[in-house]
């Protein structure tokens, strides 16, 4: 059975999504908050009038809980997920809900494979005031070559200077099976047969979860960890990050943004093309 490329335009039925304080909290730790400096990150992790929520869980909020992205006729274990952005129209509120709507926009020929996009909209029930919009892209290798458009052309170049800021973090070896319990429930990140029909010698880390430290160490440097301050961050991911190894992120400021490029301790790039914007002083 091929790959079903009629689903571009496909919108799904509007989804309630609901969480409490504690999914937050439990998307904090699952990114990282708390492993390297405990006090400085608190409002992620410690539940009370201080707490704030890591902008990045707004994209777990859209992926998962509602309906899932139909791909019929295809071979999971060749998905990779490829893109991903984030807006936020207002910081997150620590605990609520949303109406959720996503459509799949485009399906792109990559000749290697296809380019699947969609854009989910997250509104506040009681108003429908925008609350966030996030873009998304898998990649799903082998279906390529149908004779499709590849996509836009890009332009992307960081400045050429040394970063004006460098944040590391090691990840944990058990930092897939605490990020799952977010709601990605994958089994390329946590059963060793399932990873290695996907060509990997072991499970590895969900890209969204290396998105979400990037996130919170950007935060962190630009924002001085008051996470209500970002208002959009995008990248690309290039490359899979295994549990245990260390991540980089290289920052450069760039007018009213920062662009960002993410590498694993050995100098590869993880995550590319990083814009993060800050609102407020």
């Amino acid at each position: 059975m091929a790959f079903d490329r009629s689903i571009v335009g496909v919108t799904d039925p509007v989804w309630t999504r609901s969480w409490t304080a504690d999914d937050a909290l439990l998307y904090a730790l699952a990114v990282g908050a708390g492993q390297q400096d405990p006090v400085r990150e608190l409002a992620f992790t410690v539940e009370g009038a201080d707490q704030q929520v890591l902008p990045t869980f707004g994209i777990v909020l859209a992926l998962f809980g509602g309906p899932q992205l139909g791909l019929r006729g295809v071979d999971l274990t060749q998905v990779l997920h490829a893109e991903q952005s984030l807006t936020l129209h207002r910081p997150l509120p620590v605990a609520g809900s949303a109406q959720v709507r996503r459509t799949v926009t485009d399906v792109f020929d990559k000749g290697t494979g296809a380019l699947v996009v969609t854009d989910t909209e997250a509104v506040d029930p009681d108003g429908g005031e925008p609350l966030f919009r996030t873009r998304s892209s898998v990649f799903i290798r082998g279906e390529g070559g149908f004779g499709g458009d590849r996509g836009p052309a890009e332009t992307f170049a960081l400045p050429a200077r040394s970063a004006d800021a460098v944040s590391r973090f090691r990840t944990a070896p058990n930092q897939a099976l605490l990020y799952r319990l977010t709601g990605d429930r994958n089994p390329l990140h946590a059963d060793p047969a399932f990873a290695a029909l996907g060509g990997f010698d072991r499970p590895i880390l969900h890209g969204l979860a290396t998105y979400g430290i990037t996130c919170r160490l950007l935060v962190n440097e630009f924002c001085d960890g008051d996470a209500r301050r970002m208002s959009h961050i995008e990248g690309r991911f290039t490359r899979p990050v295994l549990p245990g190894e260390e991540l980089v992120v290289s920052a450069w400021r760039d007018g009213d943004a920062v662009l960002f490029r993410t590498t694993n301790g050995e100098g590869d790039v993880v995550l590319d093309r990083g814009r993060f914007r800050v609102t407020g002083g």
